[in-house]
Formats: structure tokens, sequence, C-alpha cells
């Protein structure tokens, strides 16, 4: 798996890519991470996929993983910025079309970019994101982003801990927890940059732009749900579902918010199928 940086503007994006031996006629696949991950959270995901012959990237967020962490006065951190930010990195990669695999609380921000940007997208695959108006970020993470409270908060590497294996139940292993941690053990900056995301996430205007817009998107999405979300219950996700023109939904048992971390190969099983599905 190459690890790459490239500079955009003035900010540096990290991002992981595989690239296939036997390359298939289908768009490049992006994967984008929610809270409190990385694009680390991908590293199982991605070679399965490209074993059949799909090219797969996945960046760190600006604000998260190996990614910058500006100050707010410099970057400011709310759903439009992210969206722009998105948008430019795309283009600094040369990406026209492209699927993307979203997943978690900044999952939303790539759906508000697909629906502002359809010509760019060829396929969608929602995971365990917000995609209903009555989706709510749970009190611990809101905590988060709350002035004096965030601050400490932020600032503490086991967050790590407490919000991957508290969406889902698991244990997440050492050696991944490490990963997760060590932008919060490198620099101050990493939390300040959590804590402004997860203040800025507006999700009721954010989930109006999705539920509306999906509702008359006419291209393939597959919704796959850990059941086991105690965040976002499947509830939602089956009822956005039913609303989608051109859309499935699968189910995966045994999982919770981070499917790609607590059970990869569900993931995977459900991701090469609906996207080497021809198009009608």
């Amino acid at each position: 798996m190459q690890k790459e940086i490239i500079q955009v503007g003035s900010l540096n994006w990290f991002y992981r890519a595989t690239e296939p031996l036997n390359a298939n006629d289908k768009p490049p696949v992006v994967f984008l991470h929610g809270l409190v991950s990385q694009s680390y959270s991908w590293r199982k995901v991605m070679p399965a996929l490209t074993e059949y012959g799909f090219r797969c990237i996945a960046p760190d967020w600006i604000g998260a993983g190996k990614s910058d962490w500006p100050e707010k006065k410099e970057f400011a951190y709310t759903p439009e910025a992210h969206i722009q930010a998105l948008g430019d990195w795309l283009d600094a990669m040369e990406l026209g079309t492209v699927s993307l695999v979203v997943q978690g609380y900044l999952g939303s921000v790539g759906l508000q970019y697909a629906l502002r940007n359809p010509e760019r997208i060829h396929r969608i695959a929602i995971l365990n994101a917000p995609v209903s108006t009555n989706a709510g970020v749970p009190f611990k993470i809101k905590q988060m982003g709350w002035p004096v409270v965030g601050d400490m908060m932020t600032q503490d590497p086991l967050l790590v801990d407490r919000t991957l294996e508290g969406g889902g139940g698991y244990v997440v292993p050492e050696d991944a927890l490490g990963v997760y941690r060590k932008p919060f053990l490198t620099s101050s900056a990493a939390g300040r940059a959590l804590k402004a995301t997860i203040g800025n996430l507006n999700l009721p205007e954010t989930t109006a732009e999705i539920a509306k817009g999906f509702a008359a998107w006419e291209k393939p999405v597959l919704v796959a749900w850990g059941k086991r979300d105690p965040w976002l219950p499947l509830e939602q996700a089956q009822a956005f579902a039913k609303t989608l023109p051109n859309g499935t939904l699968e189910e995966f048992e045994e999982v919770g918010h981070y499917p790609q971390e607590d059970w990869h190969e569900k993931v995977s099983g459900a991701l090469v199928p609906f996207l080497r599905a021809k198009d009608l």
C-alpha cells in the first residue's frame, strides 16, 4: 500500500492508495473515514478490492490522521470548508469520476459533495453515516465540541479508545489504537482540530440536504449498516434506503458504527459485487 502526501493550496493531505496489477474498467474508489478515525481504518478493505482490479484511494481528512491540523483561523472545520477541501483534493489528485465509500459523521461531507457534483460520482456506498434528519451526535462525542469541556476531552489520547470501542463494543487491537492515538500524542493541534470539527457538524442542515437530495438521486447507492451501532440505529438506514430510487440495503450482523474496523470481510464482501455490477 502506498502512503503519500500531496499539497493542495496551503494544506498537506496524507492518503493511502492501492494500485491493481490488472485494472478493471471501473472508476477509482475513494474511501472517506469518520470521527475519530483515519484512512488507516480502510487498510484491510482496500487491498481486497484491489484484487478485483479497483484502484483505491483513502485520504485523512484535514484535521485528522497525518494530514495537516490547521488552526480555525486557517481552516473553518465546517461542512462547507470540508466540502470545498475535498473537491480541491480530488482535483489535485486528478481524479475525474469516482465511486465514493463513506462512513461515520464526516461521511456526510462526502454525500454533500456528491449531491453538488453528481457528474463526478459513479456509485456511492454509505456505511453508518448520518443520513436521517433524526440522526444525532452521541453525547460523549458532542461534549468534545463544547468549550472548556471539549478542550480537556480532545487533549486526552484515550478519547480514541473510548470512541472507537464505544461505537461497536469490540476491543480494538492495541497496535491499531496506537496509530489512531498518535496524532493526539504528537500535537495539541490535533485535539483542537477534532473539537472544531465536532462543534461545527451542523447535522440538522446537513442531513436535511442529504435526505432531500438522495430522494431524487438516480445512480446506484448501497446502504451497508452495522446493526450494533449505538449512535445511528438501523431504523434510520432502513427508512433512508426506502427513499432511494436506485438503492440497496445490506445489514451487517454483529457490526457496529465502524464496520471497516469491526469486520472488514463483511464490508469487502458487500462492496465488491456492488462496485463491479454492470451499469444499466
